[in-house]
C-alpha cells in the first residue's frame, strides 16, 4: 500500500487531470447503487482521488480491458496491486457483478460508439407538447372575425327600469384562395354562471349554468362564398334586467358569444370564433348627498355625516362628519369633560349572496310536507360572503374646538375609495338569487379627559374610552360616462313628429286670391 500511494504523489496532476478526462470519455455512465461507506485507508485514497472507476461500465471490449491503464498522452496509471484489487466492502462486489453481468454486444457497441465519436441520445419516444394540429380548429383557406359597431354594451338604470343594451356587429368570413362550400353558419349568445362553491364539489353541472339569450342561423342550407371577405350582420337587445357581468367570490357571470361555419364533409376543418361581452351597469348619482345622523348613547356624542349614495370604482369619494356633543359640564364637581378623537378608521365592505343550486342528479328529494319546487332544498344552498375591498385608519387630519360646553365639536373631510389592487363587483341583484352590495364602516375611538371648570387647560386623563361605529349603504356602480340609453339616441318614428304650423287659407275670388288686412295690395309696375 505505500508504494502505490508513492507512485500517485510521483504523477503530475497534470497528467491525471487528463487520465480521468480520457477515462470519462471511454466509459458510460450507468446506473449503480452507492457503494458503502470503508473505513480502509485503500478505499478512501481511491474516493479522494478520483480512481473509483468501478461505478461506470466501460465502454471498450474485453480484449482492450488490459490496456485501460494506458491514457491517450502517453501517461500511466499503474495497476493496482493485488491488495486493492480484493473487495474491501460488499459495495464494490454487488457493482462489480453488475458490470460482469452486461452483454458482449452492448459492451462492443459501445466501444465502436467511443472509438468513432457517436454519441448516444435519449429518446422520449412520440410526446406532444401542447394541443396537436388535429384538435386544433385551423383552416388556412377559410378564417372568422368580427367587429362591434356599437357603443359599450350599458345598461343605464335599474333593472326594474332599464330598457336594457343595444349590441349590434358583423361577423367576416375570409376565404383566402378557393371557393368554400358552407354547410352551416350560426352564432349564440349565452349567459354562463359559475358556481364558485357549488352545490356539489366536482359535478360539472352543479359548477356551470348555461342559458340561451339568442342564436342567429347565418347560413341554412348550402352556400359557396367565393373569394374575398364576406360581412354578415347581427344585433341582440339585452333586456334590462339582466347582470351585468362579475367575477366575485362565490359566482361569475359572463356574456358568452360563440360562432361556428362548418365546411362541407372533406372539405375542411370548421373555423369557429369565442368573444366575451362585457355588459356594464350604471345606476344616476343623486345630485345633493346623503344625510344621515346618529347617536350614540349613554353619551350626549352625535355624529353628522354627509356621504354620496352612489361611488365609482375609479376616484374618490368624498365624506363630511361632524361630532357634537363632545364636552359636557358637571355642576356637582365643578369640571368638564371632554370625548377626544384618537384615531378613526374607515372600511369599505362587500358582501355578495348566492344561491348555489343542485343539479338534477343531485337534487333531494322535496319534503313530504311540501311539494313545491320553489323550497330552499330543490332550489339550492344559500352562500354568503364578506371582503374588504377598500380600507384606511387616520391618527390625525380634524378640527377639534373644546374652548366651552356649547360649541366643542369635531370636523372632518375624508376620502375614501376601493384598493389599488381590490377585486370588486359592483352592485348586482339578480332573478336567481344573487345579490352584491356594499356598505361603508366607520370606527371612531375616543378617550374621555376632564379638567376644572375655572381651568380648562388643565387636562387630565381618565383612562374611560369608547369606540364608536357606525355602518352607512352605498351603491357600487360603473360611470354612465356621456352615454344614454338606446331608445333616447334613437331617431323619432312618423307618429313621434309634432304636427307642422297651420298653413294660410286661400280665398279665390275673382281669380285673384284674397289677401290678408294687414297686407297691402302694391301698386303695379310698368315695364
Amino acid at each position: 500500500m505505500p508504494h502505490r500511494v508513492s507512485n500517485f504523489l510521483r504523477n503530475p496532476s497534470a497528467s491525471l487531470e487528463a487520465q480521468v478526462a480520457s477515462l470519462k470519455k471511454a466509459t458510460v455512465r450507468r446506473p449503480s447503487p452507492k457503494p458503502r461507506s470503508s473505513t480502509s485507508s485503500s478505499s478512501s485514497i481511491r474516493a479522494a482521488h478520483g480512481q473509483r472507476t468501478f461505478s461506470y461500465a466501460s465502454s471498450l471490449g474485453d480484449d482492450d480491458a488490459s490496456d485501460d491503464h494506458h491514457s491517450h498522452n502517453g501517461s500511466v496509471i499503474t495497476p493496482p496491486s493485488q491488495e486493492q484489487q480484493q473487495p474491501s466492502h460488499h459495495g464494490t462486489m454487488k457493482t462489480m457483478t453488475s458490470l460482469q453481468r452486461s452483454s458482449s454486444a452492448e459492451r462492443r457497441e459501445a466501444a465502436h460508439a467511443a472509438e468513432h465519436g457517436v454519441h448516444h441520445r435519449l429518446s422520449f419516444g412520440p410526446l406532444h407538447f401542447g394541443r396537436s394540429s388535429r384538435e386544433s380548429h385551423v383552416n388556412p383557406n377559410l378564417t372568422l372575425d368580427w367587429k362591434i359597431e356599437s357603443p359599450p354594451i350599458v345598461l343605464y338604470g335599474d333593472a326594474e327600469n332599464s330598457t336594457g343594451a343595444l349590441v349590434s356587429g358583423l361577423l367576416f368570413l375570409t376565404v383566402k384562395d378557393e371557393p368554400v362550400h358552407l354547410d352551416s353558419f350560426a352564432a349564440t349568445l349565452n349567459i354562463h354562471t359559475t358556481q364558485k362553491r357549488p352545490y356539489t364539489a366536482h359535478c360539472h353541472d352543479c359548477i356551470h349554468q348555461y342559458k340561451e339569450l339568442q342564436k342567429w342561423s347565418f347560413v341554412q342550407g348550402p352556400m359557396t362564398l367565393t373569394k374575398g371577405q364576406h360581412g354578415f350582420p347581427f344585433s341582440v337587445l339585452l333586456p334590462g334586467h339582466l347582470p351585468a357581468s362579475m367575477d366575485g367570490q362565490l359566482v361569475s357571470i359572463a356574456y358568452e358569444f360563440h360562432a361556428e361555419a362548418t365546411p362541407q364533409s372533406g372539405t375542411g376543418l370548421p373555423v369557429k370564433l369565442e368573444k366575451l361581452f362585457d355588459v356594464k351597469r350604471s345606476l344616476p348619482a343623486p345630485e345633493l348627498p346623503h344625510h344621515s345622523v346618529r347617536i350614540f348613547p349613554p353619551t350626549n356624542i352625535k355624529a353628522s355625516v354627509h356621504f354620496p349614495q352612489v361611488i365609482y370604482p375609479i376616484g374618490q369619494n368624498s365624506l363630511s362628519l361632524r361630532i357634537d356633543g363632545v364636552a359636557r359640564l358637571n355642576e356637582k364637581s365643578k369640571t368638564l369633560e371632554f370625548w377626544k378623537l384618537k384615531k378613526l378608521t374607515w372600511r369599505l365592505e362587500e358582501t355578495t349572496k348566492s344561491i348555489a343550486p343542485a343539479c338534477a342528479k343531485h337534487q333531494p328529494p322535496p319534503p313530504a310536507d311540501e311539494q313545491s319546487d320553489n323550497t330552499p332544498a330543490n332550489k339550492g344552498v344559500q352562500r354568503t360572503d364578506t371582503r374588504v375591498i377598500g380600507e384606511k385608519t387616520l391618527l390625525s387630519g380634524w378640527k377639534s374646538n373644546y374652548s366651552g360646553p356649547d360649541d366643542a365639536s369635531v370636523e372632518l373631510e375624508l376620502d375614501y375609495m376601493l384598493g389599488k389592487h381590490a377585486k370588486y363587483s359592483c352592485d348586482t341583484r339578480t332573478r336567481d338569487g344573487t345579490e352584491v352590495t356594499h356598505q361603508l364602516m366607520l370606527e371612531m375611538v375616543v378617550s374621555q379627559e376632564w379638567a376644572p371648570a375655572n381651568k380648562p387647560s388643565m387636562v387630565t386623563q381618565t383612562g374611560v374610552g369608547r369606540i364608536l361605529r357606525m355602518h352607512f349603504t352605498d351603491i357600487l356602480t360603473q360611470r354612465g360616462g356621456i352615454g344614454v340609453s338606446w331608445d333616447n339616441e334613437a331617431p323619432p318614428i312618423y307618429q313621434d313628429v309634432p304636427p307642422s304650423p297651420p298653413s294660410y287659407n286661400e280665398e279665390i275670388s275673382g281669380g285673384q286670391a284674397a289677401l290678408p288686412d294687414y297686407i297691402e295690395p302694391l301698386d303695379g309696375v310698368r315695364s
